[in-house]
């Protein structure tokens, strides 16, 4: 495995998270009332889902695991591997669902969601995070 590729990849990561982190006390009221905010939120998000999901796929293809058909499929896949944990695993492929609106939907976005995922879900970044790290040693 590309030790090196993957903790960049946890590096970009982190530092998206920490951007996020600066509107993690935002209303849903100013989220709703200005597009600059709700692009910059939505756009960081799906930046780190995806980082998320290349990280998946690179270990995927390194380990010979089953070729995932989607985004949440490849944390299933690293779950049934053992290589995530059974709450993380379904959380992540839950934040692979929600990709899929904000690239796909726009105009279905809930900004309830949006704002619970920025105010009390961004820690299972950390989570995956700590579970690819606890992989590479």
């Amino acid at each position: 495995m590309d030790k090196s590729l993957v903790l960049r990849k946890l590096t970009e990561l982190d530092l998206l998270r920490e951007q996020l982190g600066e509107y993690r006390n935002e209303s849903e009221e100013t989220y709703q009332s200005d597009w600059k905010t709700q692009r910059v939120i939505e756009r960081t998000l799906q930046l780190m889902i995806e980082v998320c999901a290349d990280i998946a796929n690179h270990i995927i293809a390194e380990k010979q695991l089953p070729v995932p058909t989607g985004y949440a499929h490849a944390f299933e896949v690293l779950g049934q591997a053992g290589i995530l944990s059974r709450e993380l695993t379904a959380t992540m492929a839950n934040v692979a669902k929600f990709r899929n609106i904000l690239v796909h939907q726009y105009t279905r976005i809930d900004a309830a969601i949006v704002i619970s995922i920025l105010q009390q879900r961004l820690d299972d970044f950390v989570s995956f995070r700590n579970e690819i790290v606890k992989l590479l040693r």
